[in-house]
């Protein structure tokens, strides 16, 4: 990884540590204004923790970028703006890295579809749940299912299908030309050309 490279993933990471930070907000926000549905409201929310992995992966098109993306916007959710979770978030944030990596993993970080994408916040969302679920005592609730739902529907809408349109948005204005994002749509033009 280059220099830039690393200087683009540290800059992401703490982009999106301050936006979770206000992502925590409003999930509190929500809480209280679902009155006793309340508890459901970070399942709601929860895919918006997950957009960092998969903005880093399409821009950059590297292995475990995605992973140390979201290391790093824990560690500025946790060290800097004090998160309620505690360091438990530091185990959530590597599991959500490695459920959004994965499916860009088994297409070799080759393929950057909606579909991608949507299973990356699928996975993202999904991996974590079992973890929470088992630390916060859900098994066995009635809610549960629908929890999960919630929680991955979320995932694939704000952690997957946001982060696309992040990606595009920010590709749009020329900012990534340098990375690996504009290397490959350079590489494209040709071919759409030829056609």
């Amino acid at each position: 990884m280059s220099l830039r490279e690393l200087v683009l993933v540290v800059v992401l990471g703490v982009v999106f540590g301050f936006l979770y930070w206000v992502f925590v907000q409003a999930w509190n926000g929500l809480a209280i204004a679902m009155g006793p549905a309340g508890d459901l409201a970070q399942h709601l929310v929860f895919g918006s923790w997950l957009l960092v992995a998969p903005v880093a992966i399409a821009i950059l098109r590297r292995p475990g970028v995605g992973i140390l993306a979201e290391m790093l916007a824990a560690v500025i959710e946790v060290v800097f703006l004090g998160s309620p979770v505690g360091p438990l978030l530091l185990l959530s944030a590597a599991l959500q890295g490695i459920g959004s990596e994965l499916p860009f993993a088994l297409t070799r970080y080759r393929r950057f579809g909606w579909g991608v994408f949507a299973a990356s916040g699928a996975l993202g969302a999904g991996l974590v749940f079992f973890w929470t679920a088992y630390r916060m005592g859900w098994y066995g609730q009635d809610l549960l299912a629908l929890r999960l739902g919630v929680q991955v529907l979320s995932g694939i809408v704000l952690g997957g299908l946001l982060a696309r349109v992040i990606v595009r948005a920010l590709e749009r204005t020329g900012v990534l030309a340098d990375f690996a994002i504009g290397a490959a749509d350079a590489a494209r033009i040709p071919e759409r050309r030829v056609r």
